[in-house]
């Protein structure tokens, strides 16, 4: 029995433009004058595409840049968003990270990425500084690549 299908192409965050957006997120870092960072990339499922440390980053900026990321990507906004939602829920966040396993962190310092039709197709995460400090590079990162953040 022969089956045909037909496989229609989507917009998926490539491996280049992950690698891009980190090496981007970091020189933007380093213009700054922030502390040692990490940021993770993330595809559209939440499996990390790019991942850097700078040197003299603590041993915890992986798990909290990838956490960060993958929580904005599972729940399609920045987590500066899920932040202010969790304040007024706390009891559905605090569950929500139990049943991820950890891998979910409500804190700022993350932004979707999204295509030109403003589909998302992954996240970028990283910690080494201040929620805020956080974002703008994920931020820069994201708009170096001439992709969209949300």
């Amino acid at each position: 029995m022969e089956t045909s299908f037909t496989m229609t192409a989507t917009l998926t965050l490539t491996l280049d433009q992950a690698q891009r957006l980190l090496a981007a997120a970091l020189a933007r870092s380093r213009e700054r004058g922030f502390k040692p960072m990490a940021v993770a990339v993330l595809d559209g499922a939440g499996h990390l595409k790019a991942f850097a440390s700078e040197d003299g980053a603590s041993m915890f900026r992986f798990d909290v840049a990838r956490a960060k990321a993958w929580g904005a990507v599972g729940m399609g906004v920045a987590s500066r968003a899920l932040a202010e939602r969790a304040r007024d829920n706390p009891n559905f966040f605090v569950s929500l990270s139990a049943t991820a396993q950890g891998r979910f962190l409500p804190q700022t310092g993350a932004v979707v990425i999204k295509d030109a039709s403003g589909t998302v197709i992954g996240a970028v995460g990283a910690s080494g500084g201040t929620g805020d400090e956080d974002e703008l590079i994920c931020i820069a990162g994201v708009e170096a690549v001439g992709l969209q953040w949300g």
